[in-house]
């Protein structure tokens, strides 16, 4: 979904917070849009209840409800037993669960605190809101062996360029958007430039493998004569000279993974960075708040995951102890006694 099409039916308060979260928070496009998807159903389940006086229901009827005469005072007026009884609807009615009751009730919470910062309302009608709280499963990933196993079985017509992508997701831990978005002048020698999340740059460093791949690659990429200005320096390109998009990679990738027979295992580009990650932490060492910089997570919270996975250290620790060598001692056996009480 583009922003011009879903501006037709948007509240003034909701159109100016999708475009705070663009220029200001530097959201992607994306984001934005979910943002809004989000909150459109929220606002036709306030807009069903609150203004019409019917009980919604997941139907077509629901999803026909215009928002865009939604007023400020409407907004503002909602409540937390509002919020309350929309995750009811959302369970109810949406079938969903947990982790999307939190992204929606995550969107309702960012909208109301910019409300707050524009001066509209005092309080979010969310601030005392209690959700129960989610799972944290740990992230899937490939072993140090499947990971070469991959990149051993790297094939095909642009087999340096693909492969050159697999390893710098891989040793670098970045986001596929990233990896897409890298252009040419973001190699230094040794250091790469990515833009992340909320249009922040970070650098990561190459490694031997990196470089190489890179060297490999660049020798053989073409740029078409009819490659537009734009795509023009973006570091992966398509046989059509187009900037690579995140689904061709992910085609790219799973293709990849089938040839290494590695597919089923619910590996996609984001598992690799998942992977890069456990695999700087499990083999390589690397201290927690400096994995934290590479993989440019803004909350330590987020990077801790990783410390789970491995029970390498646990296991290390132990077998560390002073104790751990302490051998049994052959002891003379002596007549068992009657261990019951005395009567």
């Amino acid at each position: 979904m583009s922003n011009n099409q879903f501006l037709d039916d948007c509240p003034d308060l909701l159109r100016d917070f999708i475009f705070y979260m663009k220029t200001v928070r530097g959201r992607s496009a994306r984001t934005a849009d979910g943002y809004y998807i989000d909150l459109r159903t929220f606002f036709r389940y306030i807009k069903a209840t609150k203004l019409l006086g019917i009980t919604p229901h997941n139907d077509d009827t629901f999803k026909a409800i215009k928002i865009a005469d939604l007023s400020a005072k409407d907004i503002c007026a909602v409540t937390l037993s509002d919020v309350y009884a929309y995750i009811n609807f959302c369970m109810d009615q949406l079938g969903n669960h947990a982790a999307a009751q939190a992204r929606k009730v995550s969107s309702i919470r960012s909208f109301y605190n910019y409300l707050i910062k524009a001066g509209h309302i005092n309080e979010s009608p969310v601030k005392n809101l209690d959700l129960p709280a989610l799972k944290r499963a740990l992230p899937k990933y490939l072993t140090l062996d499947e990971s070469m196993q991959l990149l051993e079985s790297v094939k095909s017509k642009f087999t340096q360029r693909d492969y050159c992508m697999i390893t710098l997701m891989l040793n670098c831990g970045m986001r596929v958007s990233e990896l897409v978005g890298i252009d040419l002048p973001d190699i230094r020698d040794d250091t790469l430039k990515l833009l992340g999340k909320g249009n922040k740059e970070r650098i990561v460093y190459l490694n031997d493998a990196c470089k190489m791949a890179l060297e490999e690659y660049l020798k053989v990429r073409k740029v078409p004569e009819n490659c537009s200005r734009e795509d023009r320096n973006a570091l992966f390109l398509s046989n059509r000279g187009k900037r690579l998009t995140t689904r061709r990679v992910e085609q790219i990738v799973e293709t990849s993974l089938q040839q290494a027979g590695l597919d089923g295992k619910g590996i996609s580009p984001h598992k690799l960075r998942h992977t890069a990650a456990t695999i700087m932490f499990q083999h390589g060492g690397v201290d927690i708040r400096v994995l934290q910089e590479i993989l440019g997570h803004e909350n330590l919270g987020t990077t801790e995951i990783y410390t789970h996975i491995s029970n390498r250290q646990l296991q290390d620790a132990a077998v560390s102890s002073p104790l751990s060598k302490i051998k049994p001692k052959k002891v003379q056996t002596i007549p068992p006694v009657d261990e019951t009480e005395d009567k």
